[in-house]
């Protein structure tokens, strides 16, 4: 029996998705949390892979089980096991040709940075922050020459495993609501610090370094040396993964992320 988990977690305390030899991972945390209603163990795959420190809002996974068991245990059931900074969302059986990781026709992000004098407190594993004044418009114009199919190679991590670097942008739209910018960042499919490293460039961008044109340039390059350090983990969230409608996976709307960072 295969079944489909929908889930939100807070990446703060988390040394990423995957599994860790110390079990310090979101993945080791519900492991052990399906493995308790299950009495077996449970391995789970998922849609993707986070970092360290980064949150979901509609994460995706599937697993196998001999047991069954009612919709409910596996939500509510499985929340019982979970730290309070993960939680199922939503549970169904499915059948068995769905696969979290290969039927997903699309990865959505969202990257939240707070751009004020000040460092934020609160929500300071909540949300990225730039110091100096950003420009949005000449973030939106260098945005716009990403979009499409390209070859992100200056936008990789160093030690990505992907055997390609060709991504299909969807979109890639920035707003900005007092002091909080919003980076929505969607994809067929993101190579390892892609999301961070898009981010990092268009603040360079921003706050003047480079030309808006800048961004064509790194992308032509294809290398990885001339661009933007990684930025914060912190105020990056997977919002959501796009399947067929065919699987009728639920559109939940905890996708819609709200977090007060604004200033007087």
């Amino acid at each position: 029996m295969r079944i489909v988990l929908i889930l939100e977690y807070d990446g703060s305390q988390y040394c990423g998705w995957q599994s860790q030899p110390d079990g310090c991972s979101v993945q080791d945390a519900l492991e052990r949390a399906l493995s308790e209603i299950a009495c077996e163990n449970i391995r789970v795959v998922t849609a993707g892979r986070t970092d360290t420190g980064v949150h979901a809002l509609y994460q995706v996974v599937h697993f196998d089980t001999l047991v069954c068991r009612p919709v409910s245990a596996w939500v509510r059931g499985v929340n019982a096991f979970l730290p309070k900074d993960i939680a199922v969302l939503w549970a169904s059986e499915i059948s068995a040709d769905f696969h979290a990781r290969f039927s997903a026709t699309e990865r959505h992000y969202q990257y939240l940075l707070s751009n004020h004098s000040v460092r934020p407190a609160i929500n300071h594993h909540k949300v990225g922050w730039y110091h100096a004044a950003l420009n949005l418009e000449n973030m939106q114009v260098a945005a716009k020459m990403l979009v499409g199919k390209h070859d992100f190679s200056a936008f990789r991590a160093a030690e990505c495993q992907a055997k390609s670097p060709i991504r299909i942008l969807n979109r890639l739209e920035i707003t900005q609501q007092g002091n909080l910018f919003v980076f929505d960042i969607r994809a067929n499919a993101f190579l390892q610090h892609m999301v961070r490293n898009i981010v990092g460039c268009l603040v360079y961008v921003g706050k003047g370094k480079y030309a808006p044109d800048w961004m064509q340039t790194l992308l032509e390059s294809l290398n990885r040396t001339y661009a933007a350090p990684t930025f914060s983990a912190n105020g990056l969230y997977l919002a959501g993964v796009k399947y067929d409608a065919a699987w009728q996976l639920p559109e939940l709307t905890q996708t819609q992320m709200i977090v007060s960072v604004s200033r007087p």
